[in-house]
This record gives C-alpha cells, sequence and structure tokens, in this order.
C-alpha cells in the first residue's frame, strides 16, 4: 500500500514541475534584440509626413479654387525686410553726412567722432570730459548730425595757405554748423588770423580762436554736451519778484549795492518814488553818502544828449613879429569878424534847437513809457 502512494506522490510531483516549467518566461539579451530588429523589416506606413507646410499644401495652388494674393508672399517679405533696413539706415547717414553704418552710429551717439587725419594730434589729449572715437567722416571733428568742426593752426596755415579753403569745399552744404577751430600758436598772429577770418566769413563758417590745446578741447566738449540742447539756456535768468528786479535796476549805477536797494526801497517805496526824490531826501536814507547821492540823481535827471561845450575860437597870431602892411591888416580884420560872426550864428542856431527839442532824462522818458503802455503793464 505504501509503495502504491509514494508512486502516486512521485507523479503528482512530476506534473507539478512540468507545470511549473511551462510557465517560465524567458527574457532575451540585447544583443538578440538588436539582431532581431535588424533582421525584421518595418512594414510600411499609410501616411508619409511632409518636411515643410508650403509642401503639404503645395496641391491648392494646382485646383480652382486658387487665386495669388494681391500682396507679396511670405518669404519674398522676410527677404526684403533686410534690404528696406539697409535703405533706412542708409537714408539716416546720408542725412548725417558722416557715412557711418547703422550700428556704429548707435555707438557713437554721444560720442565725438574724430577722423583718421587726427591721429597723433595733442588735442585730442585734452578731449576728457567727453567719449571720442576714431571714424571715416569727411570733417575733422563730427560733434552732432548737422555740426561738424574743422581744426587748424596757424603754423600750418603758414605752410599751406590753401589747405583750409579746399577742406570747407569738402563739406559742401551738409552742416548747418560749420566751425573753424584755430589755434593761435605763432606770435604774429596779425595776418595769418586775417585770412583764416577772411575764409571763414566767406563760406558761411563760425570761427572759434583758441591760444592753447586745453582751450580747444573746451570748445569741442561744450559743443558736443550742448547739441540737444535750447539755445536760450545761456540767456541770464532773472528772478520775477519786484525786489529782484529793482535790485537789477539800481545796482547797475556805480558804487549802489544790495544794502542800499534795500534801504531806498524800504524808504521810498517803489523805483518811481526814488527816481523823483531830491538830493535831500535821498541823504536822509542811512548808508547813502553824498557820492552816491549824486551818482543816483545824476543817473536820473540828466539828459540823454550830452550838451557839447561851444567853444569861440581864438583868433591866431603870427608868431614872427614882423609889421604888417596896412591891406593885409584890413583884409585880416575882416576875415575874423566874418568867422566870428558865422560861429556865432551857429551858437545861436544851437541854442534855438535845443529850446525846441524838450530835454529827455530817464526820469521823463520812463514816465512817458509807462503812460503810453500803462493797460499792458
Amino acid at each position: 500500500m505504501f509503495q502504491v502512494l509514494e508512486r502516486k506522490m512521485e507523479k503528482e510531483e512530476a506534473e507539478q514541475n512540468k507545470k511549473k516549467s511551462s510557465v517560465v518566461i524567458k527574457i532575451p539579451s540585447y544583443q538578440e534584440v538588436v539582431e532581431s530588429s535588424q533582421a525584421k523589416s518595418t512594414p510600411p506606413s499609410l501616411f508619409v509626413p511632409s518636411q515643410t507646410f508650403s509642401q503639404a499644401f503645395a496641391f491648392v495652388k494646382s485646383s480652382e479654387f486658387y487665386s495669388p494674393p494681391p500682396s507679396l508672399p511670405r518669404e519674398t517679405g522676410q527677404l526684403e525686410a533686410p534690404s528696406s533696413t539697409s535703405t533706412s539706415s542708409a537714408t539716416t547717414v546720408s542725412a548725417s553726412s558722416s557715412k557711418l553704418p547703422s550700428s556704429q552710429v548707435t555707438q557713437s551717439r554721444n560720442a565725438i567722432l574724430v577722423s583718421h587725419r587726427q591721429k597723433g594730434n595733442p588735442l585730442l589729449k585734452h578731449i576728457r570730459n567727453v567719449k571720442w572715437t576714431f571714424a571715416d567722416i569727411v570733417c575733422d571733428y563730427l560733434l552732432g548730425q548737422s555740426s561738424c568742426a574743422l581744426y587748424i593752426s596757424l603754423r600750418y596755415h603758414l605752410l599751406h595757405p590753401d589747405y583750409l579753403y579746399y577742406r570747407i569745399r569738402e563739406l559742401q552744404k551738409n552742416f548747418k554748423l560749420r566751425v573753424v577751430l584755430c589755434h593761435v600758436d605763432v606770435e604774429d598772429v596779425m595776418k595769418p588770423l586775417l585770412e583764416v577770418t577772411k575764409t571763414a566769413l566767406l563760406h558761411e563758417c563760425t570761427l572759434l580762436c583758441g591760444w592753447s590745446l586745453e582751450e580747444c578741447g573746451r570748445y569741442l566738449e561744450t559743443i558736443k554736451v550742448y547739441e540737444n540742447k535750447p539755445a536760450d539756456i545761456i540767456q541770464g535768468q532773472m528772478d520775477t519778484d519786484y525786489l529782484s528786479r529793482l535790485t537789477h535796476a539800481l545796482t547797475t549805477v556805480r558804487h549802489v549795492n544790495k544794502t542800499d536797494v534795500v534801504t531806498l526801497g524800504s524808504t521810498f517805496g517803489s523805483l518811481s518814488h526814488i527816481m523823483g526824490a531830491s538830493m535831500e531826501d535821498l541823504a536822509r536814507c542811512p548808508g547813502i553818502g553824498e557820492r552816491k547821492v549824486k551818482r543816483l540823481f545824476d543817473t536820473f535827471h540828466e539828459p540823454f544828449k550830452r550838451v557839447e561845450s561851444s567853444r569861440q575860437a581864438i583868433p591866431e597870431t603870427s608868431v614872427l613879429n614882423k609889421p604888417a602892411s596896412p591891406d593885409s591888416s584890413i583884409k585880416n580884420d575882416a576875415e575874423s569878424s566874418s568867422s566870428i560872426k558865422d560861429k556865432q550864428m551857429d551858437v545861436e542856431d544851437v541854442s534855438k534847437r535845443r529850446k525846441k527839442e524838450p530835454e529827455f532824462t530817464v526820469k521823463s522818458a520812463l514816465s512817458a513809457a509807462f503812460a503810453k503802455y500803462s493797460d499792458k503793464v
């Protein structure tokens, strides 16, 4: 019995081992996978994608529904875009007359462009407050879009008198401001400076003379710094209040200072009262002496036209004490009497004209102006 059972058990274990061996999955190696992929050929796919968008829809152009667009295609527009930018940059370069590429213009917009002719010029060492770079330009120094400068020294002008003329001709009419920067480096400046001045004026150029290289460099820096600033920036600014304007007017009189203006303003109240005050009233103000009183009073009351003193003619006397003949003495007496009468007539005419013409003073002129323009003041 036991033997039969053992055989059954062995058969069941053998069957179970067979089942287990059939379930095991075999994993191929990397080389087997590569060899199998190379050996098998990929089946042809039904959809083959095109490389570009235009190739995919190229068949549309051959259909009956296609009509050419009115504008240029996109590709041609992209090809012609650089040409349009180059033309715009060319116009800006022609406007500045510097013949520079657009990239160089944008980089050196805030710098002085220096011609290669100026290499070795000691003036470049004194341009310190503004950047400068070398460039291929017609002028010596390009200070802006419409301003340039030519540099010349009187010593060089004496050696080459026609140099400035030909250099100005090269500029033509491309710049609104053409500066001739002249370095005065000789002792006898009369003749060469006169020639340079004539050449600059005849060709409508502005002449700037510098007696040192530092001064010449300062001129170039100033023109570049004030390139885009208005012209009235250098105009003197005056305050709008009454005291500052009164101070500006009265301090033009010699020996009158700001303290005296405050004293006069607090005492009399206005400029018209100061002009109408007498010398005694002005002398009562503290701090104002006799000299200031006389200056103020004379400024407000003296006429605009100065009176020329009439001098009587002194008869000429002979140097040599020679006895004169009776005929010559009679002639001399007649001539002297006629000359004296003519001069007396001239004096009378001058006095009559003075009586007819009223004497204009500062006070009368200002009062007449205030009366005429009272509605606008």
